[in-house]
């Protein structure tokens, strides 16, 4: 009986930690805020592969969303993000909202990756002109 309570309180412990790191935000990093490509070739008007993300706001090939809330975690090579986003429909499905995430990681200065998931991350690269002020070269 006691080493099972033992066990149960050194694996709730660490779990414990774990959500205790977890920061949860209004808004999107300035870091972040500009336009994205997968590639430097795909930052031209009209790609519909490209991003734009601002504070609470994400445009891109899944629609327009609001961000609801972003959650910043510690991970090995820096922060990662989880933005919560409240997306509404096009066209016919106007009036229909959906919840999507996006995972925000990023890579070095002028590289992020993004994705639903992990195992979906696309790197991308800032589009020249989209730096937040005071962040352009």
């Amino acid at each position: 009986m006691r080493s099972t309570l033992l066990v149960a309180l050194i694996v709730a412990l660490p779990l414990q930690a774990a959500a205790a790191r977890e920061i949860r935000r209004d808004a999107v990093p300035e870091a972040f805020w500009g336009t994205w490509a997968p590639g430097d070739h795909a930052c031209k008007d009209g790609d519909t592969s490209a991003i734009a993300l601002s504070a609470k706001a994400y445009a891109g090939p899944s629609g327009t969303c609001a961000i609801v809330y972003v959650t910043e975690i510690p991970g090995r090579g820096g922060a990662i993000y989880s933005a919560r986003m409240s997306c509404t429909g096009s066209g016919a499905q106007a009036q229909k909202k959906a919840i999507a995430n996006l995972i925000i990681r990023a890579d070095n200065a002028e590289q992020i990756s993004t994705g639903p998931s992990f195992e979906s991350l696309v790197a991308r690269h800032r589009c020249a002109a989209t730096a937040p002020a005071g962040k352009q070269k």
